[in-house]
């Protein structure tokens, strides 16, 4: 039998040296001076060892209670190494298994790899929305009435908060639940109980004589020329405002007369584009090389040219050019250049829906190809530059009674006054 005065008196040696005590149990001396309370067993015909702690720290009595329990569990056909790892990870999970601690670390799992906006839109909506409702909730205590009182909240001041968080609070639970700190996902049962969200569609001018007036006011605009050339090619390129910023050097392809983005960049990111330059587009993109070609953005910042553009520059030069601008968003271009293409140039829809990256199958259901209706494309796009060409210098070269007649259905100011004729007095 081991006694506390024994251990202590045993010195360490050149060899591992074992002092037994009773019930199998028996402490190892190690030569580096660390003592180790330990036990053998046999589990389905195989020796096994059991580590209870380092002495002190573990004192001669609890490494008994400790055997007594191991061995306890062996009679009852048990693992005593299985159920302490098992009681380990409980411990875990108990201790991470609020609401709080759960989102965070899912956010730490699973948002890697997401975009940047989309990494903080979904950590304002938790932080702002979830979490000062459910933060202290165990995410096993969750339920149905808890989801839905907390959506609730959040759908007095926005209906489409409200389905933006139940789609987060899915989730996360479904991760609690691949964790095992939750026992389902209960948000498929919220289905119906929010209010239906009534989709809004970006701003845009989709009017032929409104747009090319709209477009004239742009090629007048005398603030930065870098927001002004992003202006001019946003409704020649038909890309979201986003892809349009982001814009390196590297991405045109000058020789090919065409933009050429990879794998990754696009919204959706499992397929390339490539975008057809017409004769405009080209002109743009030449003026802003002159301009920065020596940095990697096509339309830097004017905080430093090696960063792209920010977001909000180009929709409020939009909104300094009066009503017009009022009227359109950075984003509606492609819905302006989309609606005037198919219903004034008669273009079929599913160019334009190649040309907006939107997932088109071929009649023959042929894969994606990154060259589809290349040509086709090309002609389109040349063709409707021509056109919004051959309209602005129609109403440029308007008289000014013309002109007065036709500020009163587009963008009269409070003195009669049309948008072009301010613009162009």
């Amino acid at each position: 039998m081991l006694t506390d005065t024994k251990i202590r008196k045993t010195k360490p040696g050149l060899k591992p040296q074992k002092l037994y005590d009773s019930a199998g149990l028996y402490l190892i001396v190690l030569p580096s001076g660390g003592k180790s309370f330990r036990w053998d067993y046999r589990y389905g015909g195989k020796r096994k060892t059991l580590t209870f702690g380092l002495y002190p720290d573990v004192g001669l009595s609890e490494a008994r209670t400790l055997t007594i329990s191991a061995r306890q569990q062996l009679s009852a056909g048990m693992d005593p190494a299985t159920e302490r790892k098992l009681a380990k990870a409980s411990a875990y999970l108990n201790s991470n298994e609020t609401f709080e601690s759960v989102s965070r670390e899912w956010a730490n799992t699973c948002l890697r790899g997401k975009s940047k906006s989309h990494r903080e839109r979904s950590m304002a909506l938790l932080e702002n929305d979830l979490l000062p409702l459910l933060r202290s909730i165990p995410a096993r205590k969750l339920n149905t009435p808890l989801i839905l009182n907390a959506l609730r909240k959040i759908e007095n001041r926005s209906t489409d908060m409200a389905h933006r968080a139940r789609s987060l609070m899915g989730q996360i639970l479904r991760y609690a639940v691949a964790t095992g700190r939750a026992e389902r996902d209960f948000t498929p049962d919220l289905r119906g109980a929010l209010r239906k969200h009534e989709g809004s569609h970006y701003d845009a001018i989709v009017d032929p004589a409104l747009f090319a007036e709209l477009a004239l006011l742009i090629d007048q605009y005398d603030g930065s020329m870098t927001v002004r050339n992003s202006l001019k090619i946003a409704p020649l390129l038909m890309l979201r405002p986003g892809e349009l910023r982001r814009m390196a050097w590297e991405h045109v392809n000058w020789e090919l007369e065409q933009l050429e983005f990879p794998v990754g960049y696009m919204k959706d990111k499992k397929r390339p584009h490539i975008v057809p330059l017409c004769r405009q587009a080209q002109n743009i993109l030449q003026e802003q090389h002159r301009y920065c070609g020596r940095f990697g953005p096509v339309f830097p910042s004017a905080h430093g040219r090696r960063k792209h553009m920010g977001p909000t520059a180009m929709q409020r030069a939009l909104k300094s050019l009066g009503s017009l601008g009022l009227q359109q968003s950075v984003h509606g271009f492609r819905a302006s250049a989309r609606t005037i293409m198919e219903e004034v140039l008669e273009v079929p829809p599913h160019l334009l829906e190649h040309q907006l990256h939107h997932m088109v199958r071929d009649p023959n259901r042929r894969a994606y190809n990154r060259t589809v209706h290349l040509d086709a494309r090309r002609e389109m796009l040349q063709n409707w530059a021509d056109w919004l060409d051959t309209k602005k210098t129609e109403i440029a070269s308007r008289t000014p009674r013309e002109q007065q007649q036709h500020g009163a259905s587009s963008s009269n100011t409070k003195d009669g006054q049309s948008q072009l004729e301010i613009c162009f007095e």
